[in-house]
């Protein structure tokens, strides 16, 4: 980046960068399918997946997994399907959802994909606006969902992921996953030759304004990700959790690279989260911050829970270790707040840094070892995403010893186009580009760059920005302009090292009747450092003055109505003046909120 002249790509600086890089090569792959064949052959005997809650469980290595994807593939071509047709896949995690993602890519066609939870009417919208011949569902329950909408679309076939014997839907013939092995076992897989720029899958935008618009991804922008993620870590044959929606192009990608480099990948969900976590020991996993939260609350409970000395005491290390931190982030140049350390500055922190190591040390032997051992005691790091890490999670993992590398990007971006590197990790940053990745930070009006540090538009250019919006040129013009710019939506500034540091969304700028300009993220991460906010959303556009919607921490407000003696009264409730009531309880009220919270993000 250089000064207001700030389209940027950003090529490896580093020796560790480079080191990893050395390590890895999916160059000559064309295509998904062909990445597949290459980890197949190099980690043939390593455990790719395991579900422990299926019933049986399920566990595939990556030779195992393979075959059922070149099988399926082949009974799909058995039934028809040719190179570029469409076929959408409703369905939610499992290793049956790998295999019919890759089945059908391999056997050259595109897919569409949505979960078998989302709205009926959504999912009637995709399945027509994406000219799908073919469809895939989870089970029964989802296809007798849809079954009143389907006749008027040209279904050739449906298939059922389950082993349900498939129930009669109008004159559709209607297969098992079974059925459709069985037929591949009988048929050679036909090779199909894709070109890195064929269309590989169309994946719909949540339609918050309208219907959602389906993004166009290539084969080449997701083998980008694969290829940028190398230059960040190298996680091969180590452990993965996952529990965000395979259909979310997020966790999408990450789960191609990983597996790319031998990664063992166990599924869990809100429920078993817990547990899993302490069985499985992943090294990595990728979630969004509402995770982080709730793990973040379930330590401060059990803090909660100790007898007042020994809290007095966790207090102490915690605060120290802040103050320790604080100081060790300006000597290694990732202090957000003083990027450019003054000698006094990094004198004072130099002293503090020597002052507090021992007491952190300390807290770290007695305390932060245990909290660590609540997640597997084995992180290596955790990936953060769909949305800002607020400051307190930020300094809590950090104290406590756990890495989160935040990033950005979006579903038109294939998502990710920048991250946080674990040797440049800025918290509260989102973190440098991608290789041949540029970013270029501009006026809003007048499209003009801007200086470095100075707030703008955020537009993006590189191999992972879509291809367009399908059947929707208006949208595509819209979003990509001639040069290949893809217009963000969102406002940030870069630093000098080609940081990133997203400030929030242009059109979720509040504008009051003083004609003042807010924005609306920052206001909202401060507030969310109390104990006592779970969730906040600001609002006053063209009102007098702010205003804020906020959905409590009834643990924390419990907490608080206890020592102060408060009966306190909520909707519902008797009172929570005493520890029976269960308000706060996060096996009643609170906790049953979590699942709810994963599926829509937000409020």
């Amino acid at each position: 980046m250089n000064g207001s002249h700030n389209p940027s790509s950003h090529n490896p600086s580093t020796e560790q960068e480079r080191q990893i890089l050395s390590r890895l090569d999916y160059s000559q792959a064309q295509s998904l399918p062909e990445m597949w064949a290459i980890a197949a052959q190099r980690f043939s005997h390593t455990l790719a997946v395991y579900d422990p809650h299926a019933q049986p469980a399920i566990k595939l290595t990556y030779a195992e997994l393979y075959q059922q994807m070149q099988q399926f593939a082949a009974g799909l071509q058995a039934l028809g399907v040719q190179k570029d047709d469409h076929m959408a896949l409703f369905s939610d995690n499992s290793p049956r959802w790998l295999i019919a993602d890759q089945g059908i890519m391999g056997a050259g066609a595109v897919n569409a994909v949505r979960g078998s939870q989302a709205d009926r009417d959504e999912l009637l919208f995709i399945l027509a606006n994406s000219d799908s011949t073919a469809l895939v569902v989870q089970d029964q329950a989802t296809l007798k969902k849809l079954a009143q909408g389907l006749e008027s679309l040209p279904l050739r076939f449906i298939v059922l992921l389950t082993d349900e014997t498939p129930q009669t839907v109008g004159a559709f013939k209607i297969l098992n996953f079974s059925q459709v092995m069985q037929l591949g076992a009988g048929q050679t897989l036909q090779p199909v030759q894709l070109e890195r720029d064929a269309l590989a899958t169309l994946m719909y935008t949540s339609g918050t304004s309208g219907m959602p618009k389906g993004v166009m991804l290539s084969h080449s922008n997701l083998l980008a990700q694969i290829d940028g993620a190398a230059s960040v870590v190298n996680p091969q044959n180590g452990r993965v959790l996952s529990i965000l929606p395979i259909w979310h192009c997020y966790e999408r990608s990450f789960e191609y690279f990983t597996f790319a480099y031998g990664c063992t990948q166990a599924y869990t969900n809100i429920r078993y989260v817990k547990k899993d976590l302490k069985d499985f020991k992943p090294h990595y996993m990728v979630a969004v911050p509402r995770l982080w939260e709730s793990i973040y609350e379930g330590v401060q409970k059990q803090f909660r829970d100790q007898p007042p000395q020994k809290q007095r005491l966790v207090k102490f290390f915690f605060d120290v270790s802040h103050r320790y931190i604080a100081a060790r982030r300006i000597l290694h140049g990732v202090s957000l707040e003083k990027l450019k350390p003054s000698i006094a500055q990094r004198l004072t922190a130099t002293l503090q840094a020597a002052l507090f190591w021992l007491p952190h040390q300390l807290g770290d032997r007695l305390v932060y070892q245990q909290v660590r051992a609540g997640i597997g005691g084995e992180v290596k790091f955790l990936v953060s995403g769909g949305g800002s890490i607020a400051e307190h999670l930020e300094d809590f993992f950090e104290i406590v010893g756990v890495d989160i590398l935040g990033g950005y990007g979006l579903t038109e971006t294939s998502p990710i186009t920048h991250v946080r590197r674990t040797w440049r990790n800025i918290r509260g940053g989102d973190g440098q580009p991608l290789p041949d990745t540029e970013t270029r930070i501009v006026d809003p009006e007048t499209r003009q760059p801007v200086p470095l540090y100075q707030q703008g538009l955020v537009l993006i250019r590189g191999p992972q920005v879509m291809q367009g919006y399908y059947k929707n040129p208006d949208a595509t013009a819209k979003a990509i302009d001639p040069d290949g710019w893809f217009n963000t939506g969102d406002l940030g500034w870069v630093t000098e090292q080609d940081d990133l540091i997203i400030t929030g969304r242009a059109k979720d700028t509040i504008v009051l009747t003083s004609g003042e300009n807010i924005e609306p993220q920052p206001i909202e991460d401060a507030c969310l450092r109390s104990s006592y906010i779970d969730q906040i959303m600001l609002v006053g556009q063209d009102q007098k003055a702010l205003g804020a919607l906020i959905v409590p921490n009834l643990e924390a407000l419990q907490k608080w109505a206890v020592a102060q003696g408060v009966d306190l009264q909520l909707p519902g409730e008797s009172g929570v003046g005493s520890r029976e009531s269960g308000v706060g309880s996060r096996e009643s009220g609170v906790g049953s909120r979590e699942s709810e919270l994963t599926q829509n993000s937000k409020l």
